[in-house]
């Protein structure tokens, strides 16, 4: 029993070593490195505060001039004064203005959606594309719309298989039964179009067992049964 006490002894001394000498040589570290680590530290320190002091003395500031100048093209998005909204009326700039002269505020980040739907509903399909991209949110309406009308714009320039992606990230995006059958309705519509019956025929299932009393969900079966039966056809 002795011994057992003995050794466990010798074996705390030992850790108890062990870490003084760890101390140690992270002391010697320390005193060889000072003023190496202190730069590091003070270039951490500066770093920190000059990203807060951007926030709040620059960036805050540009927020807020920047909804001051949206306003009235926002205005003129919900009046489908879409060339208004777009390029201003001469007193307020309009949504291109305020992406290049506030590029890096969350309002110059919402004016690439609104922007987008501009030149989506005008018909200019590449300059929706441009500036829907340049758009992120990740909530539970606009993100899921600028999602959408990305694909709306990749398919009128054919690229459908692109298309029919925004779709699918768009209803997921959404998860509710207001805007996510209607993007897996497009999307189906995307597969048929490429004749990929199979891939539709999912879309109408994912509309039938997860959104049944949506406006989609109540006429899905006999979108459903055309497709199966296209399906048998081809077989």
């Amino acid at each position: 029993m002795a011994q057992k006490l003995d050794k466990q002894v010798d074996k705390t001394e030992e850790r108890i070593v062990a870490v003084e000498e760890a101390f140690g040589k992270t002391e010697q570290f320390i005193e060889k490195n000072q003023t190496v680590i202190l730069i590091v530290i003070g270039i951490i320190i500066v770093v920190v505060l000059g990203f807060f002091g951007f926030k709040r003395f620059y960036l805050a500031p540009r927020e807020k001039d920047a909804q001051g100048q949206m306003f009235m093209a926002q205005k003129y998005f919900e009046q489908d004064s879409l060339k208004k909204a777009l390029n201003g009326d001469g007193q307020y700039l309009g949504f291109l203005a305020v992406i290049d002269e506030y590029g890096m505020t969350k309002t110059a980040n919402l004016a690439n959606y609104y922007a987008g739907i501009c030149f989506l509903k005008l018909g200019k399909f590449d300059e929706a594309i441009t500036h829907l991209k340049k758009f992120s949110a990740s909530d539970k309406v606009i993100a899921p719309l600028a999602k959408g009308g990305l694909g709306d714009a990749y398919i009128e320039t054919n690229e459908i298989k692109k298309g029919i992606g925004c779709y699918v990230d768009a209803a997921e995006l959404a998860k509710n039964e207001f805007l996510s059958p209607v993007f897996y309705m497009k999307a189906a519509m995307g597969y048929n179009e490429l004749n990929d019956y199979e891939n539709a025929l999912k879309m109408y299932k994912k509309i039938k067992e997860d959104y049944p009393r949506s406006n989609e969900g109540r006429d899905i079966d006999k979108y459903i049964s055309l497709t199966e039966g296209k399906i048998k056809a081809k077989k």
